[in-house]
């Protein structure tokens, strides 16, 4: 059968001729899988095998059956098939198809890639972590070692220019249309808020079914999401349609039965993105495309990952649309309208932008390279992830000052997460078991965290069915048993570990130690929080190490875990244990605590007052309660900030008493003088005017005396502070003290503001003209508060009276 793809075979072999590298971009359906490496092999470009990659183990095993059923051969002979722990390959095998992993871990044993001739990366647009590594290291290959290696990326929608120009300028073959139309059905109204996505998905493909003939299939986001839709179906289907779940943790007997064409009747698929890709699903003619999409996303604050469930981007939805369309015409139903569309993002984000990087940086790393800059990366690891996984794998022994060691070497040697590798060797054989567990899906379905409880159904499964009450998941416990067999042959010779300690060894930075208080909440080794629920079997352990969480960035919920005791802990982290001294502001006490400590991290193992703290330590930590509080001003300190102010402002060099530069500076001008002040209250009574007449020197001061005095001089000798606050300088004084003045008091060649105060000390007037109140208001106010002070002197003229504060004399 003829497929779209063939009309631009001719020129993709053209193109490779010349300039050994191309960008394919062929739809959903166009063949590209299947017939590109049959096409390069007939061609004969390059001797040696041609190595292409897939994204996922379901699709390379059917991408390498299909084209040994097109040469008649079996899986093997010409065309074979790598995936993790199962490979059918020969010595006569010219056509290699592997999984991402394969090609990282056949470039690091052989830079050279010997007896590789071309190596084509499928589904591109994917944008697989391992995908953009595995480009990025043959580029570099081309370029320094073998300029006659072919490279081919092929994508059903990714933006070709971008890949095009990483790859030097590489020709973009275009392969036009798909294979048969595809009509797009979307609903004429949004799905209605507070809707159950399960049973509005259900309503939907029961809708696709009683309007369309053929197979259909349903994307899902993941295995609850597709149990819980099959479940939504039962009794809704006409008789002789059999369902069909697709997802990656399934038996492979059973992906096979979803794949294959319905013996009878019609095919329901309900399937993940595992099936948006690379797949032919025999006679699929129906997509309904729920529109959700599952991604991993880490969080390198928190250092863990976490699943979330986003709207499909339009890139993932037209791939989609595309399985319709591969046999023959096709119907897509998508589970939201029109309008809707244009709200969807053009491109899922690349893994590398949302992913763990301990596994990127250790290949890096054992690539000899320093920063990831020095690779071309079509998208650029982000920092603070990159810095995160280099921090981790620092902490695991695997880098020393970013060089890695010969245990980084052999961690890199192991197909797992560096925690996991790490964990296995240390440990040998005995941690298989463990490793295999943490690396594949919880095989528990409703059991609490205990994490004894999976080793203990996963070698037990009959005993443990007998003895719990929780559902075992037996495909997944099959699976897991199988890795764990395959890691105990790769295993060296290791201590003889606890259960708790292998975890503590995967996981030094998830340590927990349940915090004070009735909730079982827990802060972890690496500084976050965790929490379990209360009536977990878990809930009141004192030391626990988490395996895994729900990844929430501010407190994870603790799915998996295992109790370790202070001893174990100490038994294989006991070199990074220690005292450290702990002089620090209490935010909840509102005072410095002092307290000699000792922490396995963020963990802290004993607690003792801290009685002889230094003072400069005990000063430093109320800096950080005087950041909290904030500053606080007396009446003289006020005076003091506003006259500085006022002369720097005239230009005078004088320092910066604002708010935001004082607190900026506290360290500088203030530290001194914090002995003995170590709660709020202490810092409440504190009198800030000491520490900022410091902050002048000798001239500065002469400076502001001259300019901006403090005080001026009653006619009675005594000395009044000048309040520089206001528009102009002022007092405040009783009006007796100012009699007989005929000149109004200046300060620096300015006239001072005088607020003029009744016997009670209460304004009757202000003024910056004195003689010109003597001669006008005075009298008005003499008349009213003669009345109301008869014992003071209210003189008729007081330009010729003498200044008093005291009462008349009795006669």
């Amino acid at each position: 059968m003829r497929l779209p793809i063939d009309d631009a075979l001719p020129d993709l072999i053209e193109a490779l001729r010349a300039e050994g590298r191309a960008v394919l971009q062929a739809p959903p359906g166009a063949g590209k899988t299947t017939r590109v490496p049959l096409a390069m092999l007939e061609a004969g470009l390059r001797p040696g095998r041609i190595v292409m990659l897939e994204p996922r183990r379901l699709a390379a095993r059917a991408a390498a059956e299909r084209m040994a059923e097109t040469l008649g051969e079996p899986v093997g002979r010409t065309v074979g098939y790598r995936i993790r722990g199962e490979a059918k390959v020969s010595r006569a095998t010219r056509i290699e198809v592997v999984t991402e992993g394969i090609l990282t871990r056949m470039i690091q044993s052989d830079p050279e890639l010997a007896g590789v001739g071309a190596v084509i990366f499928d589904e591109f647009h994917e944008r697989s972590l391992n995908a953009d590594l595995g480009l990025a290291l043959c580029l570099e290959i081309r370029g320094a070692l073998r300029d006659d290696l072919v490279l081919v990326a092929m994508s059903a929608t990714l933006d070709a220019a971008p890949v095009a120009r990483l790859m030097d300028d590489a020709p973009v073959i275009t392969s036009e249309g798909r294979s048969f139309p595809v009509e797009t059905r979307w609903l004429e109204r949004p799905v209605a808020n507070g809707a159950r996505f399960e049973l509005a998905v259900a309503d939907l493909v029961a809708q696709a079914v009683g309007e369309t003939g053929g197979g259909v299939l349903v994307f899902l986001p993941g295995e609850g999401e597709i149990r819980r839709v099959e479940g939504a179906l039962a009794g809704r289907l006409p008789a002789g349609v059999a369902v069909r779940p697709l997802f990656g943790a399934m038996e492979m007997k059973a992906q096979r039965a979803a794949i294959a064409p319905a013996a009878e009747g019609r095919k329901l698929v309900l399937a993940t993105s595992i099936a948006e890709t690379s797949l032919t699903i025999e006679d699929v003619r129906v997509v309904v495309d729920a529109g959700r999409a599952r991604r991993a996303r880490f969080d390198p604050g928190s250092g863990m990952s976490r699943l979330v469930t986003e709207r499909v981007t339009r890139a993932e939805a037209d791939q989609r649309r595309g399985r319709a369309g591969r046999v023959a015409e096709g119907v897509c139903y998508r589970m939201w309208t029109k309008g809707e569309e244009g709200g969807l993002l053009p491109f899922p984000p690349a893994e590398i932008e949302a992913a763990d990087l301990s596994g990127l940086a250790l290949e890096l790393a054992l690539w000899g390279v320093a920063e990831p800059a020095e690779l071309p990366f079509l998208t650029p690891p982000p920092e603070g992830a990159y810095a995160e996984a280099r921090a981790l794998l620092t902490a695991l022994g695997a880098l020393d000052g970013g060089t890695i060691t010969a245990h980084g070497r052999a961690l890199a040697a192991m197909p797992l997460h560096p925690r996991l590798a790490h964990m296995l060797q240390l440990s040998g054989g005995g941690a298989a078991d463990l490793a295999a567990l943490l690396s594949d899906r919880d095989i528990l379905k409703g059991a609490p965290a205990d994490l004894s409880l999976r080793l203990e159904a996963l070698r037990d499964p009959r005993g443990f069915a007998e003895r719990r009450p929780y559902q075992l998941l037996r495909p997944a416990r099959a699976r897991v048993k199988d890795e764990a067999q395959r890691l105990r042959r790769l295993a060296g010779e290791g201590a003889d570990f606890t259960l708790a300690q292998q975890a503590a060894l995967a996981y030094p930075d998830r340590v927990g130690l349940r915090r004070k208080g009735d909730a079982p909440r827990f802060v972890l080794s690496g500084g976050k929080g965790a929490a379990l629920t209360e009536d977990d079997p878990l809930a009141s352990a004192r030391l626990i190490v988490v395996t895994d969480t729900d990844g929430h960035p501010r407190e994870a919920r603790i799915r998996q875990a295992v109790e370790v005791t202070e001893a174990e802990l100490r038994a294989v982290h006991g070199d990074a244990i220690g005292w450290t001294d702990v002089c620090e502001w209490s935010k909840r006490e509102r005072r410095v605590v002092a307290r000699r400590q000792e922490r396995f991290g963020a963990v802290v193992l004993d607690d003792r007052l801290w009685r002889d703290a230094p003072p400069e330590a005990v000063a430093r930590a109320m800096l950080d309660g005087v950041r909290e509080l904030g500053l606080t001003f007396s009446d003289a300190a006020r005076r003091f900030r506003a006259r500085v102010a006022l002369v720097r402002e005239a230009g005078a060099d004088l320092p910066d008493l604002s708010d935001a530069a004082l607190m900026e500076t506290l360290e500088d001008w203030l530290l001194p003088y914090l002995k003995g002040v170590r709660t709020s209250e202490d810092w409440k009574r504190f009198d800030l005017l000491e520490p900022l007449r410091a902050m002048l020197d000798w001239e500065q001061m002469q400076t502001l005396d001259r300019e901006a005095p403090a005080h001026v001089e009653t006619p009675l000798g005594r000395r009044i502070p000048i309040d520089y606050d206001g528009e102009a300088p002022g007092i405040q004084v009783r009006l007796q003290e100012m009699l007989g003045t005929t000149t109004h008091p200046t300060v620096a060649g300015r006239p001072l503001r005088v607020t003029l105060l009744s016997p009670a000390h209460r304004p009757v007037q202000t003024t910056m003209d004195l003689p010109g109140f003597w001669a006008t208001s005075y009298a008005d106010v003499r008349k009213d508060m003669r009345g109301r002070y008869p014992k003071h002197p209210w003189p008729e003229d007081p330009t010729q009276a003498d200044p008093t504060l005291r009462t008349k004399r009795k006669a």
